[in-house]
């Protein structure tokens, strides 16, 4: 029990997420600050409240106190998304996929060398003749 968690640890591909939450929470941080400190600002200007995340839609109360939709907020939530996607993709998948793409050519190994997958027509005729070869004659 504990070989097979210390072989799931040792994985690649855990260390991998591991390393991948860290970068993501740190950018997370500094994208965040960017957000609230220039862009939040920035789109204030033309908002009567003065601020981004302050942008309210008033919703008036049926039984009493009007409700108030905080639009600005989600607006900035999917900035800051956007934002950190953004970071991520041209600051870590593109270079790694440069990498990736260099290594392949200098190993020689093209997506062509791939040996073409089977039809569904093809494996269904291999287990037809599958079966009938363990089925006993009469």
């Amino acid at each position: 029990m504990l070989q097979g968690f210390k072989d799931f640890i040792t994985r690649g591909n855990v260390i991998d997420l591991a390393v991948a939450v860290i970068i993501g929470a740190a950018f997370t941080a500094i994208v965040t600050a960017v957000v609230d400190n220039f862009i939040n600002p920035l789109l204030g200007v033309l908002l009567p409240s003065g601020s981004l995340s302050g942008w309210v839609i008033p919703v008036p109360g049926v039984f009493g106190e009007p409700a108030e939709f905080g639009i600005g907020a989600i607006i900035q939530a999917v900035i800051n998304f956007l934002s950190v996607a953004a970071v991520v993709y041209f600051l870590l998948i593109v270079p790694m996929n440069k990498l990736a793409e260099r290594r392949a050519a200098k190993l020689g190994v093209t997506e062509d060398a791939a040996p073409a997958a089977p039809t569904q027509e093809e494996l269904l005729a291999e287990i037809r003749d599958l079966l009938a070869a363990q089925q006993p004659r009469a």
